[in-house]
């Protein structure tokens, strides 16, 4: 089993029923979305864990190999595409699925377990979602992009094939371009996946409107 990565856990409210795995983008660490869970107005529903993980440390390529918190490494960035480090999404992979083996040991059914990211943790939230063996509650991509479509396409998960995603992307987003976010949501939907897309009128970045529609597509989840 992967070792467990180091992590912040929140709890909506004790003894919690489902699990959200926020993942944060390149650079930044588990505490960049610790402000985000007591504005997502769940304190009504069943207890959520929060649970956000810190990337490991490893040069970056894309940024003159800068030693940072990635998920995986960017060897080239091109006008709109990138070239990245497969193995890294497969190891993170395995290190993301550890947290979903722990989250079940402690009760939580993996039907009952959301992947969330934002930026790079986005890209990983639909590689390890999109190709997770077992049926996930749901996927959330925050200004996002698939990192290696033939991964995906190679590794696609039928216990996932429909599973509901919550997509959005800043409009002036001049990091990870919108049309990027654009084009992995409609990929996601001509695959079957019910997607709620969104652009906001922001850079790479969140608002406090996303952020609440965020909160009422999990409690769609969890009341479903």
């Amino acid at each position: 089993m992967s070792a467990l990565l180091e992590h912040i856990e929140i709890e909506t409210r004790p003894a919690p029923q489902w699990s959200v795995i926020w993942m944060h983008g390149l650079g930044a660490d588990g505490n960049d979305f610790v402000p985000v869970v007591p504005e997502l107005g769940l304190e009504s529903e069943v207890g959520v864990r929060f649970l956000f993980p810190h990337a490991p440390m490893i040069p970056v390529t894309c940024n003159n190999g800068y030693v940072m918190r990635a998920w995986y490494d960017i060897l080239e960035i091109g006008s709109i595409n990138r070239r990245v480090d497969e193995a890294g999404i497969r190891a993170n992979r395995e290190a993301i699925r550890a947290m979903i083996r722990r989250e079940n040991e402690r009760g939580i059914p993996t039907e009952r377990i959301i992947l969330a990211g934002f930026s790079q943790g986005g890209a990983m939230a639909y590689s390890a979602g999109l190709t997770h063996p077992e049926r996930l509650g749901g996927i959330i991509a925050l200004s996002t992009y698939i990192p290696s479509q033939a991964l995906i396409d190679a590794e696609l998960s039928q216990a996932n094939a429909a599973t509901p995603i919550f997509a959005a992307h800043g409009v002036q987003d001049p990091i990870v371009p919108f049309v990027l976010g654009e084009s992995a949501a409609q990929w996601a939907s001509s695959q079957g996946h019910p997607v709620q897309w969104q652009g906001y009128r922001m850079p790479h970045s969140v608002c406090m409107e996303e952020i609440e529609a965020i909160g009422l597509w999990i409690k769609a989840r969890i009341n479903a």
